[in-house]
């Protein structure tokens, strides 16, 4: 019986583990996604800063075109900015889930690690209640046994003997 409540409580422990891993690999891909997209705001950023520096016109000074450039440069970075944000989300959303679902988890484990005890403390006593029950009874089992074998030795006894005292052959 212990072996079926070891191999019962294992299970409950390894049937959720898989869950939690689907669970840890979508958070793992949300927060490529979201690196993937800082790496492209670092190199606009870059770019940005070289187009800054960048001065096509005459004596030195930016145009026109410099400026729009620069100027589309920093949207593109904005908009990259804004998807961060929206991808930072679900990655809180993500995490929030994963600690709701660990707190569950450990709820509903205690939960079953008291019925659990609670089962056995039952077992426990009712064992106990039991043993005290064929404790009292041992003494009236030995005293029938005894009884049966006396009465059935009487029988035997009675006859291989036959009424005049000799053997019955």
């Amino acid at each position: 019986m212990l072996k079926h409540l070891l191999s019962l409580i294992l299970t409950c422990f390894v049937i959720p583990a898989f869950a939690t891993q689907a669970d840890t690999s979508a958070y793992h891909l949300q927060r490529l996604k979201v690196n993937a997209l800082l790496a492209e705001r670092s190199s606009r950023f870059g770019q940005y800063d070289e187009s800054l520096s960048k001065r096509t016109g005459i004596f030195g000074l930016q145009t026109k075109q410099d400026i729009k450039n620069s100027n589309d440069i920093l949207r593109q970075i904005v908009l990259n900015d804004n998807n961060i944000f929206k991808e930072l989300k679900i990655l809180m959303d993500y995490k929030d889930q994963q600690y709701q679902q660990v707190q569950r988890t450990a709820a509903d484990m205690n939960s079953r690690l008291e019925n659990y005890r609670a089962s056995i403390k039952k077992l426990q006593d009712e064992n106990e209640r039991l043993k005290q029950d064929t404790g009292g009874s041992d003494w009236r089992s030995i005293g029938l046994v005894a009884f049966f074998a006396l009465i059935i030795s009487w029988i035997v006894f009675f006859y291989k003997f036959n009424r005049k005292g000799r053997p019955v052959t």
